[in-house]
Order: structure tokens, then C-alpha cells, then sequence
């Protein structure tokens, strides 16, 4: 790598030559007037070009975001340079889901001449671009271009940079909440109430002290009333465990990041993060199912730590892998019949319906949430002028789709459009009086 020229120089000692030879050959004393500052310029420029190549480090100051955070790449060139370096221009290699603070994604800086290097001595140059995740994914930062110039941009090379960046961007969490209610409440730890007595916060009632209870338990208040021994019950706290069957085995609608449309892939992965976050806060297991994948997936915990392992496995949902059929599904994903299994899809795939239709006869209570984006849903009622855009293969498709989902609502599970905060508050408490409610047996 050497100092090259700029265009900028080649002409200057063109048009310089050429003015001189004019100003000899046509004894042309002005055209020698116009001619030697120009030459001058360009002779200064030879004269004091540079020797050194600058030594650039790059940095970036996060590389674990959330949908819609910014943080700052950072192009610096430590210590002292080369005085004949005047100008140093570095540009970011634009990607489609980022936005640039400049928005061109360059930036240029002219070197301050620094007296002395030490550890504690300000950089020489300093550059910044700002950086926004405008998706959740796995994104690369490409090695940037970065160019030093010499005094009067006489010459110019490419500077040597480090590697490419990565850049994780978290699923956005929309804020999701839902009734505490479980349907079957399992376990020993958790904050929703159970439909038995036991240990736990939430006062169930007052009544006759029995053997075996606790005297920690006695309401003295009580007992010295009524002259006999009262205790206080209460109804165990219980956790249950929240399967959440993301599928991810393709994607409908167009995507636009945090700022535009979702897909049916945004949507969902949205949607498990928002739900993941909600049940881990409240104490109960969460598991993590891709239904696009045998190998991935989350096994079920809980726990701050537990959730950026969701989040993590989210990241990376939009890889393609091997696609499973139904049987390989079930084999690779057991479920406990007393969990809560919410199915996020756009329930197209027969391989979902039909695994959705096993959790149900399983004895699990599976909650579908449509994923599918609201402007292909409302397809099949628009008027006649804009089903003329679409082509017939897609209604017939949708009309299809509608009737399984009638089917799985006869079966007992419900389909409700994905809408943030309150989606599964009806839907929970039906499940609920529909689990509490005593059974008939055959």
C-alpha cells in the first residue's frame, strides 16, 4: 500500500504543463501567469506528501440491542501521525436494517497534530456513525472504507481496518400482560393461585384447627372469640409450565423492521418474546418450541437468565433449517398434558394444524395466536375491486384456512389475532372456568 495520487493532482499538472508549454511555444506571457501557480500547488503537494500510513482501530460501543436502540461505531486513530496527513473519510457499508445517523453513513475529520503519544493522549481522529437495529436478527456491520488525504488533497490511500462487526438484535418486547388465572396450575413455586389449599400468600379462609397444622397459623383473634382453635388457610401458590410453539417454518407479508409492517415471522417472534418475558416475571416455566427446526429451541426454566436464552434462540429464527414433518415433531417435543401450550402461527401449514390438533388430544390446553398480518386476514371480506389484485389461488387458500380454524374451535381451541397487551386475558379465563368446571366421568 502506497500514497497515490488524486485525480485532483493528475490535472492540476496537466492543465499546469500544458499552460507552460503554451506560454513557450506561443510566447504567451499570460497562460505562463495561470500556469505557475498551478504548478507550484502541484509541486507543494509532491513535496509534502506523506510517508506513514495511519493506524485506524474501529469499536463499538453495544453489540446486543433491542429493536429500535442505536449505538455508536467508532473509527479512531490513536497517538500521533504523520503531519502531512490533513484529512481522514471513512463510510459504513449501508445495510437494509439499519438506519445511519448520517444518514449517508460517512463522516471525515481532519488530523490534529498531536505533540507526544501516550496512553492518556487524546486521539488524533476521532470518527463516530450512529447505528440503529431497525430488526431483530443476527446483522453484520461490513469493514468500513477509510481513506487518509494528504495537504491539498495531493494524495490519498486506502487506510487497513479491522473486521466486520456483528450486531445482536433482540426481539422487541410490546409491553405484553395477561390474567393471572392459569388453567391447571402445577408445581410448587409461582404466583398464580391454585384451586387447592396449601402454602401460599393468598387468604383462602378462616377454619377449625385440625392436626397437622402449623401454630404459626393459629388466628388468636379468632380462637379467643369463639373459645376454640381457628387457623388461618390459604391457598398454594403454584407455577405452571408455558410452552410457547413458535412456527418459523416460513414467512407471509412483506417486513419493514420496528418502523413499518410486520410479517407473520415478526409477528411471532415479537409475540414469544412479549409473552416469555410476562410468565418468567410472574414465576412459572417457560418453554421455547421452533417448530421450523428439531435442534432448536429453549428447554423449560425460569429466571431473569432463563428469558435471554429465549431471547437468544429468537435471534436466531429466521434461519432456515430442516423442516420436520409432523411425527418428527411430536417425537423431538413431548409436552405435559397439563401444560399451557400457545401456538404462535399464521396457521397455514397442515403439519401446525395437525400437530395442534395431537396437543389438544393429549389433554394440553393449546390458545392459537394468529400471526398472519391484518391486511391478507381481511382478504376474503374486501370488496370486488381490491380482491381483483390478489391472485384467486389466495382466496381459495384463506377461505380454506378459515374453515380449520372452525374445526380446531369445535375441538375446543380458540384463535385470536395477535394485539399486544390484553390478546389472551378472554380466552385465559374461559380456559380456566372451562378446567375448574367438575368433570363427568364415562
Amino acid at each position: 500500500m502506497r500514497w497515490q495520487p488524486t485525480h485532483a493532482h493528475v490535472r492540476v499538472l496537466v492543465v499546469a504543463a500544458a499552460l507552460l508549454l503554451i506560454a513557450v511555444l506561443a510566447r504567451r506571457p499570460d497562460a505562463a501567469v495561470l500556469g505557475l501557480p498551478l504548478a507550484f500547488v502541484a509541486v507543494w503537494g509532491r513535496y509534502f506528501r506523506p510517508r506513514e500510513v495511519p493506524q485506524v482501530q474501529t469499536e463499538l460501543d453495544a453489540d446486543v440491542l433491542f429493536e429500535g436502540q442505536a449505538t455508536t461505531y467508532r473509527l479512531r486513530v490513536p497517538g500521533t501521525v504523520d503531519p502531512d496527513i490533513d484529512l481522514i473519510v471513512a463510510a459504513l457499508p449501508r445495510s437494509r436494517w439499519f438506519d445511519y445517523s448520517p444518514r449517508q453513513a460517512a463522516v471525515a475529520e481532519p488530523v490534529r497534530i498531536l505533540p507526544d503519544a501516550s496512553e492518556d493522549a487524546p486521539d488524533a481522529v476521532a470518527l463516530e456513525v450512529g447505528v440503529r437495529a431497525k430488526r431483530w436478527g443476527l446483522r453484520t456491520l461490513e469493514r468500513p472504507t477509510v481513506v487518509a488525504t494528504s495537504v491539498l488533497g495531493s494524495y490519498r490511500i486506502p487506510v487497513p481496518s479491522l473486521g466486520a462487526s456483528s450486531v445482536t438484535t433482540l426481539p422487541l418486547r410490546e409491553g405484553f400482560e395477561a390474567v393471572d388465572a392459569m388453567p391447571r396450575p402445577a408445581g410448587l413455586v409461582g404466583l398464580h393461585r391454585s384451586r387447592r389449599p396449601g402454602e401460599g400468600t393468598e387468604l383462602a379462609g378462616v377454619r377449625t384447627f385440625r392436626t397437622g397444622d402449623r401454630l404459626r397459623r393459629i388466628n388468636w383473634s379468632v380462637s379467643a372469640r369463639t373459645s376454640e382453635l381457628h387457623v388461618t388457610s390459604t391457598w398454594s401458590d403454584r407455577d405452571t409450565e408455558v410452552v410457547i410453539l413458535l412456527d418459523t417454518g416460513g414467512e407471509i407479508g412483506v417486513s419493514e423492521g420496528i418502523d413499518g409492517r410486520s410479517s407473520s415471522l415478526d409477528t411471532g417472534v415479537r409475540a414469544a418474546a412479549s409473552i416469555a418475558e410476562h410468565y418468567l416475571r410472574h414465576g412459572d416455566r417457560v418453554r421455547l418450541v421452533d417448530t421450523g427446526n428439531l435442534v432448536r429451541g429453549v428447554r423449560s426454566g425460569s429466571g431473569r437468565g432463563h428469558l435471554r436464552r429465549i431471547l437468544d434462540a429468537l435471534v436466531h429464527a429466521d434461519r432456515r433449517g430442516r423442516q420436520p414433518d409432523q411425527d418428527q415433531l411430536a417425537q423431538r417435543n413431548r409436552i405435559r398434558s397439563d401444560s399451557l401450550v400457545l401456538v404462535l402461527s399464521p396457521l397455514l401449514r397442515p403439519m401446525i394444524l395437525g400437530y395442534v390438533v395431537t396437543l389438544v388430544h393429549s389433554g394440553c390446553t393449546v390458545i392459537a395466536v394468529d400471526t398472519l398480518p391484518p391486511d391478507i386476514t381481511s382478504l376474503i371480506d374486501a370488496d370486488e375491486h381490491d380482491k381483483r389484485a390478489w391472485p384467486l389461488a389466495w382466496r381459495l387458500r384463506l377461505l380454506e384456512r378459515r374453515r380449520e380454524l372452525d374445526r380446531l374451535g369445535d375441538l375446543g381451541v380458540p384463535t385470536v389475532p395477535w394485539r399486544g397487551s390484553g390478546t389472551l386475558d378472554e380466552v385465559l379465563r374461559d380456559a380456566s372456568r372451562l378446567a375448574s368446571a367438575p368433570r363427568m366421568r364415562s
